[in-house]
């Protein structure tokens, strides 16, 4: 299969069904202007105008205009990657002079999701000067590259493991953009995989056809970028741990999503007391834990409860 057919028949309907689902397209040109620079990652003149909306009126357009130059600015690793997630989740600060104390700084609303603006774009091409990569498509929010989507022909009966190889290329090549980035697609349209960027290891690539089984790719890519179910997958199933001083960052697999939502739930009804979630061997248990204790701890409705985990 040609790569003009690869773009007309996984390509474009991806780019379709993410409109379908509310995601707004901008061509690479349209794209292009809003960054004003292919060394740019982020549509700098949408993420200025948010995070002033976002902020008001604590961040004014020079301050908002810095944090962006700050934002783009972080390391090209994966620790790089962690300070991106901390100001995608709040947890980064501003001064605000007129009060004279820090203020925890919003790059995305996921309380009201309706107050952000999400593009889907094509041909997404960066460069940092002296290596130039091109996504097949980018999902952003607020101006914010999250998103990362390979396409392969599903002729290609290597097709997945050939896009695994390329993303990989884009975090070597391009990796003042992987920095930015959070989550990573892989399709060929038979199959829609995902995993967090910079975990690009094949044991971490999960088959969203889990949650989806005997759907075609117009229900695959619907409800993987539902735009709810991204904003929640960036703000409760991403996860950066330490192990030995190592920075690993890991994303939670649909049934552990199903296992805290329902663990929420749970927690909520002011009947029921107790409640078991059944795992094997291998089914990420104690990842699963910590997003319950994160989420329970969170929750304002808890009153900061005590959580106790046991790991044996």
């Amino acid at each position: 299969m040609s790569y003009r057919s690869e773009r007309q028949v996984v390509q474009k309907p991806l780019i379709r069904y993410a409109m379908e689902a509310g995601w707004t397209y901008l061509s690479p040109d349209e794209a292009l202007r809003l960054r004003h620079a292919e060394t740019n990652a982020i549509l700098w003149d949408i993420f200025v105008q948010k995070i002033q909306s976002l902020n008001s009126p604590a961040v004014d357009l020079l301050k908002a205009q810095d944090i962006a130059g700050r934002f783009i600015r972080v390391p090209p690793t994966i620790e790089g990657n962690l300070q991106a997630w901390e100001y995608i989740k709040g947890l980064k600060t501003v001064f605000v002079e007129a009060e004279k104390r820090e203020r925890n700084l919003r790059l995305i609303d996921f309380d009201n999701p309706s107050r952000n603006v999400l593009h889907v774009s094509d041909e997404f091409s960066f460069t940092n000067g002296v290596h130039t990569i091109r996504l097949d498509a980018a999902f952003f929010i607020n101006g914010i590259p999250v998103i990362m989507v390979e396409t392969k022909a599903a002729t290609r009966l290597d097709g997945i493991a050939e896009g695994l190889d390329q993303v990989r290329r884009y975090h070597r090549d391009g990796a003042e953009l992987a920095a930015l980035m959070q989550i990573f697609n892989l399709t060929h349209m038979i199959h829609y995989y995902y995993g967090a960027t910079w975990n690009t290891s094949r044991k971490n690539l999960f088959n969203w056809k889990e949650e989806s089984a005997g759907k075609d790719f117009e229900t695959l890519v619907k409800t993987f970028a539902a735009p709810e179910r991204v904003l929640r997958v960036l703000r409760d199933y991403i996860l950066f741990t330490r192990k030995d001083d190592e920075l690993q960052k890991v994303v939670l697999r649909p049934h552990q999503m199903r296992a805290v939502e329902k663990a929420l739930i749970r927690a909520h009804d002011p009947i029921k007391r107790r409640g078991l979630i059944w795992h094997t061997q291998g089914s990420g248990k104690t990842y699963t834990m910590i997003a319950i204790a994160k989420r329970l701890v969170e929750d304002p409705i808890f009153q900061n409860p005590t959580v106790v985990m046991l790991v044996d």
